[in-house]
């Protein structure tokens, strides 16, 4: 048995992101056994097939140290022309397959179309991440004319035969947001952590925070730049919040905030286009990492853990939940005074300390977990009546 696993969104704009992260490890770990996989790629005015290891070559592009303003995308398909891999026509492709499986959000044209018409041929399964871009709207800039594809991303999202969840909050919120029928395949597996080798760790000196993801509105980094400012100014805590990420495309009024902080000497840094190898030593150096507001999962909080470096949390937090007393604590993050004493309480040696004492880098969830649950849905899919 055959399964065709989609990954066109991933050629034509790789960036490193969470998403991506999950596609790699589940080529590097789709497990041995009946259930063949080929990772399909663009190639011209066909497709091609990639091993589940040519595809985790192919997957880690992003996630390797390059030159600064490199072109990710050419690096990409470079390295996909290297594998000479033979062109298919899309109506052999389409004979080609038992099953097919759109593991990533996209609203290509394309791609929502390919689904479709293996929808009406074969079993089909999906990964489902959240659907914060319905809930949370606010969050996301889309391309004019980009709506539809959006809505019908969701709608196949709904109705395709299986989804593997990255959460329990991921499939309760597809089941009540979308509406999909729970007589249908939906499970949950657990995104890995352990792509990050565990480190033994000590505090810095001076308190550092933390903080690594795009400066969405969701994820309330402007509430704790307040907070910590006052905190900082009112209160007299000496510490540094670490911002890290890329800025917000959909409020400039965030962006605008971090720089106002940093210009007017504020204990604030702002690290963008950092490499995987940076950010992941400016974790390891930090004293704690902050996760707030909604997440889907929350990759981050794992490598945090793995890292050695503890992980104050509130609000949805999947990972963060799923590691509370390996190293990740659940904090009140409800009210601007609430963060504040937060602030407060853990620029303090001692209470760093007892947080370092929770911490369980061996406790994350593993890839090979993950990626043998989706093999099994999969599979499951095929011999469903």
């Amino acid at each position: 048995m055959r399964v065709g696993i989609d990954i066109e969104q991933f050629v034509r704009d790789p960036y490193g992101s969470g998403i991506q992260r999950v596609l790699q490890y589940l080529a590097k770990e789709w497990p041995e056994g009946d259930l063949q996989a080929e990772f399909v790629v663009p190639i011209e005015e066909g497709h091609g097939r990639l091993s589940p290891a040519q595809a985790a070559e192919l997957l880690t592009v992003p996630f390797i140290p390059r030159q600064p303003r490199s072109d990710l995308r050419a690096l990409v398909n470079a390295h996909l022309d290297g594998f000479g891999a033979a062109r298919i026509a899309p109506d052999e492709l389409l004979a080609d397959y038992d099953c097919w499986l759109l593991p990533e959000v996209t609203y290509l044209p394309t791609v929502l179309e390919r689904f479709a018409r293996f929808a009406e041929r074969v079993p089909t399964a999906m990964i489902g991440y959240d659907t914060l871009p319905m809930s949370d709207p606010a969050n996301y800039r889309f391309r004019p004319g980009a709506a539809a594809h959006v809505s019908e991303y969701f709608r196949q999202l709904a109705t395709t035969d299986a989804v593997v969840c990255i959460s329990d909050y991921a499939r309760d919120s597809i089941l009540s947001r979308l509406r999909r029928d729970p007589g249908l395949p939906i499970t949950v597996a657990y995104p890995g952590g352990d792509h990050v080798v565990t480190r033994p760790s000590e505090p810095p000196q001076r308190p550092v925070f933390a903080r690594l993801g795009t400066l969405e509105a969701r994820k309330r980094p402007v509430e704790l730049l307040e907070a910590f400012t006052e905190a900082v100014t009112t209160n007299g805590v000496e510490a540094d919040l670490l911002f890290m990420g890329s800025p917000s495309a959909s409020d400039e009024g965030i962006n605008r905030a971090v720089r106002t902080a940093i210009d007017d000497g504020l204990p604030v840094r702002w690290v963008t286009g950092g490499s995987d190898v940076e950010v992941a030593d400016l974790v390891h150096e930090s004293s704690a990492f902050l996760s707030f507001g909604i997440e889907g999962y929350g990759i981050p909080v794992l490598e945090a853990i793995r890292l050695g470096t503890p992980v104050l949390y509130d609000g949805i937090q999947p990972a963060g939940d799923l590691m509370r007393g390996h190293g990740a604590r659940r904090v009140d993050g409800g009210s601007r005074d609430a963060l504040v004493a937060m602030f407060e309480s853990y620029a303090r040696q001692d209470a760093l300390a007892g947080l370092r004492g929770e911490l369980d880098g061996e406790a994350v969830p593993m890839w090979a977990d993950f990626a043998t649950e989706v093999a099994r849905t999969v599979s499951a899919a095929l011999t469903r009546p």
